[in-house]
């Protein structure tokens, strides 16, 4: 039963868009850039001071390892430096445009390789995305909202006994999407009568199952955790490895020569109507806010640009941001699909464009609260900042200059208490039955 528990936290932890927090090795490969805050001006040149510990003691004396790249490239420095006792210090070299400098260090140690990164950025405000808005980017999802008005709802909802608790129901729920489809989620309703705002939880690349958020919910939170695949999201799990491996193997780039039949085209607009369920349900007090990180992170943006209804968006490392940085001689975002020059056609170049969640960003109205870090190799932060600095809506940033695609505990804690705090603000509807 224990190892049954761990491999559901593990598949809860992915479908949220979470990677864990590394674990500390015997051997620390420590980096301090001399800015304390990791920042510099474009021109400015860095040194980096290198530590190396075991067992939390100094490794006196060791040869490091280092190479230095911009965000994502190749590495253009490979030098190596001896240790001074357990410190080293060496230059890093400077940037003439705005963006991120990353250095690996490594270092040998009784036949094993530890290694860690450090990134600085320069003139990090100035960063902005490299994708193009298409003319008719607001007429084309226009087209798409008025196909998606026409689905009906037909919600469902069953209820999940061995998942509810004393305070919380938990229901297995779907709902109508477009060309005949649906989506499917687990709805986490507080059970103490009275009205709650809700939050559309949105999921982190993958298949896999969902468990349902109960925390939030005991708090006093509607949430719904939503799958974006088109199948329930209780099967068991070898049904989701099954998926991954067969028709769903790299889904998201499916169909990318085609703005109509691309595969995030359902997805978003069945995202959006995620919204209408919420607020069908009666417990909901009519204020709805979205969450999500990775390519969740990229859905809350979607969602939040798309339905005015939404009145907080969170959104930690999205995914899905300035895809074409790399046909641009920089880091992309995930899934990182022009990386290959092979699908640098214009045609998908092109449907990109219109599914690029930085584009989405420069249209946010909503309050907006965003969590980003230096040392993503999943979401490069050229791309998350970048996409950030669009931004025109209210927004406040937790920066995480040390972490890759992970949060720590206390910053996704931050972010949920804004969220919270940010609906609480919004006047209740009126309860049209009373």
């Amino acid at each position: 039963m224990r190892k049954l528990s761990l491999i559901w936290v593990f598949l809860l932890g992915l479908s949220l868009g979470l990677v864990a927090q590394p674990a500390q090795k015997k051997v620390q490969v420590i980096l301090y850039p001399d800015h304390a805050d990791g920042l510099y001006a474009v021109g400015e040149k860095v040194k980096m001071k290198v530590v190396v510990l075991d067992c939390g003691m100094p490794l006196n004396d060791a040869v490091v390892h280092y190479e230095v790249s911009e965000d994502l490239m190749p590495a253009h420095v490979q030098e190596q430096v001896q240790l001074n006792g357990c410190e080293g210090k060496f230059s890093v070299g400077t940037m003439k445009k705005p963006g991120f400098l990353r250095v690996k260090a490594w270092v040998e140690h009784e036949g094993r390789t530890y290694s860690n990164l450090s990134t600085v950025g320069f003139d990090k405000d100035r960063l902005v995305p490299t994708v193009t808005l298409p003319e008719d980017f607001d007429a084309f999802w226009q087209a798409g909202l008025a196909e998606l008005e026409k689905v009906k709802l037909d919600p469902t909802l069953e209820l999940l006994p061995e998942r509810c608790t004393k305070d919380v129901d938990v229901y297995h729920v779907s709902y109508g999407n477009i060309r005949n489809s649906r989506m499917y989620g687990v709805l986490t309703v507080p059970k103490k009568e009275g009205k709650y705002p809700a939050v559309l939880r949105l999921p982190g690349a993958n298949v896999s199952p969902k468990s349902g958020d109960v925390a939030h919910a005991r708090e006093g939170v509607i949430v719904l955790e939503l799958g974006i695949h088109g199948i329930p999201v209780n099967m068991e799990g070898s049904v989701y490895q099954d998926l991954t491996n067969g028709v769903l193997a790299s889904y998201w780039i499916q169909n990318l020569h085609d703005r109509n039949e691309y595969f995030y085209r359902r997805v978003y607009l069945g995202a959006v109507k995620g919204v209408d369920f919420l607020l069908s349900l009666p417990q909901c007090n009519g204020v709805v806010g979205t969450m999500g990180g990775s390519q969740g992170g990229a859905l809350s943006i979607v969602v939040s640009r798309l339905d005015p209804r939404v009145k907080a968006t969170a959104i930690y490392f999205p995914a899905l941001c300035d895809l074409e940085g790399y046909a641009n001689g920089r880091a992309g975002g995930w899934p990182h699909v022009f990386k290959n020059p092979e699908n640098c056609t214009e045609a998908k170049l092109t449907t990109a464009r219109y599914f690029d969640a930085a584009n989405f960003a420069r249209g946010l109205q909503a309050p907006v609260g965003y969590i980003y870090g230096y040392n993503d190799l999943v979401c490069a932060p050229t791309t998350t900042c970048a996409t950030y600095n669009v931004i025109p809506a209210p927004k406040h940033v937790i920066i995480g200059e040390n972490i890759g695609h992970w949060t720590f505990p206390e910053q996704i804690q931050s972010l949920w208490k804004w969220l919270i705090e940010e609906l609480g603000k919004t006047e209740p509807l009126p309860d049209l039955a009373n």
